[in-house]
């Protein structure tokens, strides 16, 4: 378990180191006078090395982990310069935010459609402890368990609803529900070296190469028939509304044949692709 201490000032160490050094100084001038300032001048340089051994440095938004010949001793999380015991070992870790773009991966999504996906995570470190010593390499596993979050993700939802029509979230359109899910996922397995996710963003989706020229014809296609679908739609509503407001006015009475007729030519004026190229009857209606 993380255990944040504050140690000594670092400023008053510095301050005796030097007053230790002028000691020691002044010992191995003077030790040709006598071999007594001998004795002075080697523990006061000790004492210097000990002091400047056991000075440290933690910079804004940095931490320091103590060790003491393999036993955990505490983690530095103020800035400043301070005076620790010169025997414990350091390992120095940033608690900043950090970005990991992850490299563009091909999984299969939900459906087996092979796809390019990518994310962009946002990570800090908040336990000292756990990033030091409960894995070996906390940056590595942020990258691998990232990659890792990123296949199962892609593995649980299909890309679109072309493939699943009943899919009530697909990677393309699940937008911030898919973002959170990735946020989850990632945090669940980063809390082992003590990381915080920030913020996980999906940043490529595409199919892949090998069948992105199909998809891309079939996304057409269902474009096309659903366009194609709602023009009918309003057409034959169109002559509904023709054939009831012409019988409601009695402005010209027409038998099954001349309806058919009239139904189709509405038909075609209303669904053709290109304009219709109207025909002048100047006889009657039955000639």
């Amino acid at each position: 378990m993380e255990k944040v201490i504050k140690p000594l000032n670092g400023y008053a160490a510095l301050f005796i180191s030097l007053i230790t050094l002028v000691a020691a100084a002044y010992g191995f001038l003077n030790v040709y006078i006598s071999a007594e300032y001998y004795w002075i001048a080697v523990p006061a340089l000790i004492a210097t090395l000990l002091l400047w051994k056991g000075l440290i440095i933690v910079q804004p938004n940095n931490a320091k982990v103590l060790n003491l010949f393999g036993k955990y001793m505490g983690s530095v999380k103020a800035n400043g310069m301070f005076f620790i015991n010169p025997f414990y070992t350091t390992v120095k870790l940033t608690q900043r935010a950090q970005n990991l773009a992850t490299p563009t991966i091909k999984v299969n999504d939900k459906m087996g459609n092979p796809i390019e996906i990518g994310a962009v995570v946002v990570w800090q470190v908040t336990d000292t402890f756990k990033a030091a010593y409960d894995v070996s390499d906390y940056m590595a596993y942020v990258r691998t368990q990232s990659e890792a979050a990123i296949r199962i993700l892609a593995g649980s939802f299909a890309y679109d609803n072309i493939e699943d029509e009943n899919a009530k979230i697909t990677l393309r359109d699940g937008g911030e529900q898919v973002n959170q899910m990735l946020e989850k996922e990632l945090a669940d397995r980063l809390a082992t070296a003590g990381i915080t996710i920030r913020e996980a963003r999906i940043s490529h989706l595409a199919y892949a190469q090998e069948i992105a020229g199909a998809m891309l014809q079939r996304q057409q296609a269902t474009a096309i028939v659903a366009a194609r679908y709602k023009i009918v739609e309003g057409a034959v509503g169109m002559v509904e509304m023709a054939l009831e407001e012409l019988g409601k006015k009695n402005i010209v009475h027409l038998d099954d044949e001349k309806k058919a007729a009239m139904v189709s030519n509405l038909m075609v004026v209303l669904c053709g692709e290109k304009n219709a190229q109207p025909v002048l009857n100047t006889g009657t209606l039955y000639q």
